[in-house]
């Protein structure tokens, strides 16, 4: 995931409203969202990275959320064991409460290239990343209730995208009719930032502007927003997960919607 934007116990009918774009490259084998079978004592609903094995965002039959996004740092050049998508899979097959499972998580952060991790049960919600050293400057919150945004900085980061989206997200919350379709068009927006307001993060102007929009298209790398999820997690206990597909050009693919009462 490039870019989550999320509203945590701020809507009296969904606690949780997630919407998100992942960005990667279209050469990466990817399967898109479903029902994982691989274990039936936790029902996961989620898209795989079929290089390595993770996912970038998912929910669980019993309530459990996770997404991961990656720390843009052009300096880690060197390659890390471990897949940030396994964050979110070993959360998610787990039966550990979100803190306790961030815990386990302290003494191998740096075997992660950057992230940031997200993770719910439900009720509580959870901010992590280890942009600091091994042992030292890792952000672990336990998020109040509010309008978050979430890019390849830190959370909150105030960078164009994050600002504006979380803009968009709280005016379209106070509207009667939130659903996982307008929270998909939320994450269309392919305006770049000026060159201004771009952030410096150590890559070359021209790719800090392709990058700078909600929605990314970039042919010449063959990178852009592969897909857009949305998600909707009920005081009633209905869940309700949409994902998007687009290809290499930006034009929309395949869509899933999924409705399920969730085991809390």
């Amino acid at each position: 995931m490039c870019l989550i934007l999320f509203a945590h116990q701020t809507h009296l009918q969904y606690p949780l409203v997630v919407a998100a774009n992942r960005d990667e490259f279209f050469s990466r084998p990817t399967r898109q969202a479903h029902w994982w079978e691989q274990n039936s004592q936790f029902q996961v609903l989620a898209g795989r990275d079929l290089e390595l094995g993770g996912t970038w965002m998912g929910v669980s039959r019993s309530g459990r959320f996770a997404a991961v996004t990656n720390i843009r740092d052009p300096s880690q050049t060197s390659p890390k064991p471990k897949s940030r998508g396994l964050l979110c899979t070993d959360y998610l097959f787990s039966s550990l409460p979100p803190a306790d499972y961030l815990e386990t998580l302290l003494i191998s952060t740096q075997d992660f290239a950057g992230f940031n991790l997200l993770l719910g049960d439900g009720q509580n919600l959870y901010y992590f990343n280890n942009a600091g050293a091994a042992g030292e400057g890792n952000n672990l919150q336990k998020l109040s209730a509010g309008v978050y945004g979430l890019s390849n900085g830190l959370l909150d980061t105030p960078w164009p995208k994050v600002v504006n989206g979380k803009q968009s997200l709280q005016q379209l919350m106070v509207k009667p009719d939130l659903d996982t379709d307008s929270l998909i068009s939320l994450m269309r927006n392919r305006h770049p930032a000026l060159d201004g307001e771009l952030p410096d993060t150590g890559v070359p102007v021209e790719l800090e502007r392709a990058l700078s929009s909600a929605f990314i298209t970039n042919p010449e790398r063959q990178y852009g927003t592969r897909c857009s999820t949305a998600l909707l997690m009920g005081a009633d206990k209905q869940i309700r997960f949409s994902e998007q597909n687009y290809d290499s050009s930006g034009q929309a693919g395949q869509r899933h919607f999924y409705q399920f009462t969730g085991k809390q």
